[in-house]
């Protein structure tokens, strides 16, 4: 995974630190509307976990595959040999990916929007952290951890709100849940990172991922719905936090250290905590606010940060020179 930011971009242009800063945010800004997406389909229909997860991959790789053969022309120039090390990590991917969709909407319907989605991407990060350190990256850097133990004392604040009255066997068992889903993404960001440019990862992400549930689905009875509210639902979350949010991502990762990466995308459950507060009634006390606030002045500060370096590197030499 790479470790240190690019050299400057040319004037005129963003740097590329900067613009796979922007990019995992929107990424997880995206990300944030996939919990009370999947909760507006369970409500209005018996689609289980399984379900919901099986229509986001496949809808998602479908809409993946549609862009990737639409620009196969402009990407002809551009094309990379898979090598054998990546194609593990596409398979990794891949098999992460669905565990993860998985998961996930299995806590939300555990636990709810909130809590599954806090436990699970308030833990990526640590997780991340690890595992980088296990596969030789480094530690990460002394702001990068200060960064890490605002944001996860902010998510504290929030996960202990958002359970409020719910304290029972549910979440526990919703908690324990989004941990395998935040184990999974941990997998799918370090994984990631290190496929290079030009090799199709998000769609071999969600590809990997929806052949591997289609069996599985079929065997245990997948369940379709003619709701219309819910198919809407459903294929925006095909499309939106999914092919176009993990696309984000993946290019954002390119330039962003994965342990960075993971910590910005703690946007998403902030945003997952706002959208269930205003749309299905789970309230927000004022530490809850706090909470927000500082995993806000997490984010915000490490992409001041890496502002600072984008603009402190040496501007990249000229062809030729």
């Amino acid at each position: 995974m790479p470790t240190r930011t690019p050299a400057g971009a040319a004037p005129g242009t963003l740097a590329p630190a900067r613009r796979g800063f922007l990019l995992v945010v929107l990424a997880a800004l995206c990300w944030g509307t996939s919990g009370i997406s999947g909760a507006i389909v369970d409500r209005r229909t018996d689609l289980g976990a399984l379900d919901i997860a099986w229509h986001r991959l496949t809808i998602g790789a479908a809409v993946l595959l549609a862009v990737h053969l639409l620009s196969r022309g402009r990407r002809a120039a551009t094309a990379v040999p898979t090598t054998r090390g990546t194609t593990v990590r596409l398979v990794l991917c891949g098999t992460a990916m669905a565990c993860y969709q998985l998961s996930y909407f299995a806590a939300v319907a555990t636990a709810g929007v909130s809590i599954a989605t806090l436990v699970a991407l308030g833990t990526a990060p640590l997780l991340v952290a690890v595992g980088a350190a296990l596969l030789g990256h480094g530690r990460p850097d002394r702001a990068t951890v200060v960064a890490l133990v605002v944001a996860l004392t902010g998510l504290v604040l929030l996960v202990g709100v958002s359970a409020g009255a719910d304290t029972g066997t549910a979440v526990v068992v919703g908690a324990l849940t989004a941990l395998g889903a935040a184990a999974a993404y941990a997998v799918i960001t370090l994984a990631g990172g290190g496929v290079p440019a030009g090799v199709p990862v998000t769609l071999a992400s969600f590809a990997g991922g929806a052949a591997l549930l289609t069996p599985v689905a079929l065997a245990l009875g997948l369940r379709l719905t003619g709701d219309p509210v819910a198919l809407a639902v459903l294929l925006y979350l095909g499309a939106v936090p999914s092919a176009l949010a993990y696309g984000l991502f993946f290019t954002g990762l390119r330039s962003v250290p994965g342990a960075v990466a993971a910590i910005v995308t703690l946007l998403e459950p902030l945003t997952a905590t706002a959208l269930a507060t205003a749309f299905l009634g789970e309230r927000l006390a004022p530490a809850a606010l706090a909470g927000g606030l500082l995993v806000l002045a997490a984010v915000a500060g490490l992409y001041a940060r890496r502002l600072r370096q984008a603009r402190a590197a040496p501007p990249a030499p000229l062809a030729g020179a």
